[in-house]
């Protein structure tokens, strides 16, 4: 019920599709002879759209998820595995064309294989199936594992989960795969603004991880204003609201230790 939730209620939540749809509705409104309340809706979803597209909105959203966990050098005994979180592979694409087609998040496996170049004895564990809610026959760790391969990566050094739909999904998964000892040391690699809930969600799970972000989306603290196109702006407002509203359900929940997970 929850991964149908997630799908449905809050991809409605995300603001660029709150907003177009209260532009869509307000238009409605006008054309059924409600112009006075569709006009108002229309004028909001404009006023919505300028904040969220044009103002440093998402940065600002974005940076205290981004800078929760910061980038640190892994020092200290060598880790026992490398888990990186699917999303970066878009598996109907991927399906599509043959090969990973990489829409976004592409970081988290190049600095996976980083990772496994520095440490070339541990294995690495690719989390991910198909998050599609009704299409999943494609899962992106069939086409992470060739990548892995191009990228270096033998074939044995290489674990796939490909069963998970979303993050607590990963981390139970995973767990359930590796069978950590309390005193294993395990990387966990995935997207800055992912991090604070994926640590939550795998501590839920009785796997204490040790986070590694990639994929920044903001300049950490060395700029307070950063003005990107409207669509730009849109995506940051888009994926910070995403995680801010996953973090506050996760809590409330009970899917994760905290509300805002820290070290």
């Amino acid at each position: 019920m929850y991964f149908v939730l997630s799908k449905t209620v809050g991809a409605l939540l995300t603001p660029t599709t709150f907003i177009m749809t209260l532009g869509l509705l307000g238009f409605i409104l006008i054309c059924f002879r409600f112009s006075s309340l569709g006009r108002k809706l229309i004028v909001a979803a404009v006023l919505l759209l300028l904040v969220a597209g044009l103002s440093p909105m998402g940065l600002w959203l974005l940076r205290p998820l981004e800078n929760r966990f910061p980038a640190l050098p892994i020092a200290g005994q060598s880790p026992a595995g490398i888990i990186v979180l699917g999303g970066s592979i878009d598996p109907e694409l991927s399906a599509a064309r043959g090969f990973a087609v990489f829409p976004s998040a592409a970081d988290r496996l190049i600095a996976a294989a980083e990772l496994a170049r520095r440490y070339p004895t541990i294995p690495v564990i690719f989390t991910g199936g198909s998050a599609a809610l009704l299409r999943g026959d494609a899962r992106e760790a069939d086409y992470a594992a060739a990548l892995f391969q191009r990228l270096g990566l033998p074939a044995d050094r290489v674990l796939l989960e490909r069963s998970s739909r979303n993050t607590i999904e990963n981390a139970a998964f995973t767990k359930a795969i590796v069978s950590p000892k309390p005193t294993d040391r395990w990387i966990l690699v995935t997207s800055a603004a992912h991090m604070p809930r994926s640590v939550g969600l795998f501590r839920r799970v009785g796997f204490d991880v040790e986070p590694y972000p990639v994929d920044w989306l903001t300049p950490g603290l060395s700029r307070w204003f950063w003005f990107d196109t409207p669509l730009e702006g849109l995506r940051r407002t888009d994926i910070a609201v995403r995680e801010w509203i996953g973090l506050l359900a996760d809590w409330r929940m009970g899917r994760s230790t905290e509300f805002l997970p820290s070290r």
